[in-house]
């Protein structure tokens, strides 16, 4: 098993240190090396990333601020020379909290621990189906994508319209989009995203998904005709 991985530090040094350390373990694919929060945060919008060695104290966004921007967050190693930052780092779900300088050992111990729990997320999601965990009423819930039928935007809101239920989550659009699963979503109008398998019928106008009409906007018909091919 190999985890595609960045390495984010303001400080060419200790970026260079975390870098030849990634670079040696057989496990590590190296995809890309930060100097900055934001450079990262770029970045992640195009690259499939599993891990983030992550630094805490940056100029401009912190480590911290720059995983409540993340729509999609990977595993976390955080990786600083201070300590008093462990328990706020774990309140984050890090996998672990590295501080420099840091040992091959400790380093090893750490991805270690990444790799167990990337095989675990594997072997959960294999055996109860694919899913995604949302915020609705103040508390979690999974949600199998399976189940999902349409997603509709309502203000600052989205609504998820689900085999058995809807539930109103806080998110955009766009953010929301994102925590879907390539190739089996289609967003076919500014207010609508709805589940390729879940489509009965279509016309110029219209999607049909059992006994609903959701709305097509026009340029979106050729697309939505492309992408149920590819299913």
């Amino acid at each position: 098993m190999t985890l595609n991985c960045v390495v984010v530090d303001d400080s060419a040094i200790q970026r260079l240190s975390i870098v030849k350390l990634v670079e040696n373990h057989p496990s590590l694919n190296l995809i890309a090396e930060y100097s900055s929060a934001l450079e990262t945060k770029n970045g992640l919008n195009t690259h499939q990333v599993d891990l983030i060695f992550l630094d805490i104290e940056m100029p401009v966004l912190n480590g911290f601020e720059l995983l409540d921007v993340l729509n999609k967050k990977p595993q976390i190693i955080f990786v600083t020379g201070k300590t008093e930052y462990a328990f706020k780092a774990f309140n984050y779900d890090a996998t672990d909290y590295l501080h420099k300088p840091i040992t091959r050992e400790r380093f090893n111990t750490s991805v270690d621990k990444a790799i167990e729990q990337h095989r675990l997320t594997l072997d959960f999601n294999e055996e109860e189906g694919e899913h995604i965990f949302v915020k609705s009423n103040l508390k979690k819930r999974k949600v199998y994508i399976k189940d999902i039928k349409w997603i509709e935007a309502l203000g600052d809101y989205v609504k998820l319209v689900t085999e058995e239920n809807s539930l109103v989550v806080l998110s955009t659009m766009k953010s929301f989009e994102a925590e879907l699963p390539e190739g089996k979503f289609l967003r076919i109008h500014k207010s609508y995203i709805v589940n390729l398998d879940k489509i009965d019928r279509f016309n110029s106008k219209n999607v049909e998904v059992g006994a609903y009409e959701i709305p097509l906007s026009r340029n979106k018909k050729t697309q939505l005709v492309d992408a149920l091919n590819n299913i």
